[in-house]
């Protein structure tokens, strides 16, 4: 038995759990497959994740439903004008008593945290969560603190032209795995959601323990990945910086490319979709399909751009129909 055949027979033992978190999920969303998919990658190949949409789209309700179907402990921050670091990450106070300090811990102490309205709050606040995301560790005072594993951060943001909100600054986008914008539900998923509105929400049932998912992402990172298609890979990340060879017109288009972060990014999503399509290897075809979600916050375009109607979706869709297939 070769090694991908190994992989996937483990594969096929482990899968129908988060197929059976996508069921769970269901029992309080309605529709919405593609955050569903999207935010279950996000877990398997341990990114974090980005919803953007406008409010009432059941991005909370989605985020908590993941947590609840895997067992996860389960936090949320709800960002505001008047948050402090401190509130997310936690402090040191003092003891006048013995005159020591002790540690309070934050709310990011959890398995999957919900950083609600991230751009709600300024950018002292949301920058507050870099070390978190990065190291998953926080460090208060002169001690570092390890963060529980597996750790996620899947914040959901409004349009950034809504009122009352904040730019995420570009290093801290650059963290997020993937970016997921969420659009209004078809008109039979609508009127669904008005019948369920009239009952009580039902009580989700995890289906996972903690240890199941750490193995889950252990085997994620085993699913192979060749060399032909890590160069597809840097060639699409590449032609996001220096569009000339594939797009000519997309050199005036694009300010700010995507950095090697997003190749690494690229690998892992592409692998975690293999894995919920059953596969011990991932294929082109799987890292076109993550492609948007993992590229679109990662680009920048230029104010000519933006003036002709040209975003960000729109180039990273022309640039993956530009660039060959392997």
């Amino acid at each position: 038995m070769s090694a991908v055949e190994e992989v996937e027979e483990r594969v096929a033992a482990v899968a129908p759990t988060f197929e059976a978190a996508r069921h769970e999920m269901g029992k309080v969303l309605v529709g919405q497959r593609y955050m569903v998919d999207r935010l279950i990658i996000g877990m398997l190949a341990d990114g974090h994740v980005l919803v953007e949409g406008v409010p009432g789209l059941a991005k909370t309700t989605a985020v908590k439903a993941l947590a609840q179907s895997l067992a996860l402990e389960f936090s949320r921050i709800q960002f505001t004008p008047d948050l402090l670091p401190a509130d997310l990450i936690g402090t040191q106070i003092y003891q006048p008593a013995t005159g020591d300090f002790t540690t309070r811990k934050g709310p990011v102490f959890a398995n999957v945290v919900l950083a609600d309205e991230i751009n709600r709050a300024p950018a002292k606040v949301q920058s507050a969560l870099l070390e978190c995301m990065q190291e998953r560790q926080v460090t208060l005072g002169d001690t570092t603190w390890t963060l529980p594993r597996p750790f996620l951060v899947l914040a959901t943001q409004n349009p950034i032209e809504q009122e009352g909100t904040y730019p995420l600054p570009e290093a801290q986008t650059d963290r997020f795995m993937l970016k997921l914008s969420v659009t209004y539900p078809a008109l039979e998923e609508e009127l669904e959601i008005i019948q369920r509105s009239s009952h009580p929400a039902p009580v989700l049932s995890p289906v996972a323990t903690v240890d199941q998912v750490l193995e889950a992402q252990r085997l994620v990172q085993e699913i192979r990945v060749t060399d032909v298609l890590m160069r597809y890979i840097v060639d699409l990340v590449r032609a996001t910086r220096d569009p000339v060879g594939v797009d000519a017109d997309l050199a005036r288009a694009i300010e700010v490319g995507a950095s090697p972060r997003a190749s690494i990014s690229l690998a892992a999503a592409g692998r975690a979709h293999a894995f919920l399509d059953g596969r011990g290897y991932a294929l082109p075809e799987d890292v076109k399909a993550i492609g948007p979600d993992v590229l679109r916050h990662r680009i920048l375009p230029t104010y000519e751009a933006e003036a002709d109607g040209l975003t960000s979706d729109a180039i990273v869709a022309r640039i993956l129909d530009r660039v060959e297939m392997p």
